[in-house]
């Protein structure tokens, strides 16, 4: 990895700015009701990402009245 530097010489090299992150997720579910119900099946298979490019994301929920929330930070950072 190579020596540290002190903050200084650190900061002096920065090139972009800090973004602070702060994702919150509200959300409620309420007066909600189920009756006669068949929850199906909740499979990935072996292929199933075959030929994926990025980020992939699975949300899989095998219930009834249920909220589901989902938040991706991507933090990305270049260098030469």
């Amino acid at each position: 990895m190579g020596k540290g530097v002190d903050n200084a010489t650190l900061a002096a090299m920065s090139g972009g700015t800090m973004v602070v992150q702060n994702t919150t997720l509200n959300g409620t579910v309420t007066n909600d009701s189920a009756d006669h119900v068949v929850a199906g099946g909740n499979i990935i298979t072996g292929g199933a990402f075959a030929g994926e490019a990025g980020i992939p994301t699975v949300i899989q929920n095998s219930g009834s009245n249920v909220l589901i929330q989902s938040a991706t930070v991507l933090n990305v950072q270049m260098k030469p």
